[in-house]
């Protein structure tokens, strides 16, 4: 597990989270939008 930290930097790991976050958040607004729209 060690050399997999020093491949990956910690940067990349968090911003892959954030990206991770902010795509569920965008697909469920968009989700939302057209759950609200069909009614």
């Amino acid at each position: 597990m060690k050399d997999m930290e020093e491949k990956f930097p910690r940067a990349l790991w968090v911003r892959l989270l954030i990206y991770l976050v902010v795509g569920h958040v965008f697909a469920a607004f968009v989700y939302l939008l057209f759950e609200v729209g069909a009614k």
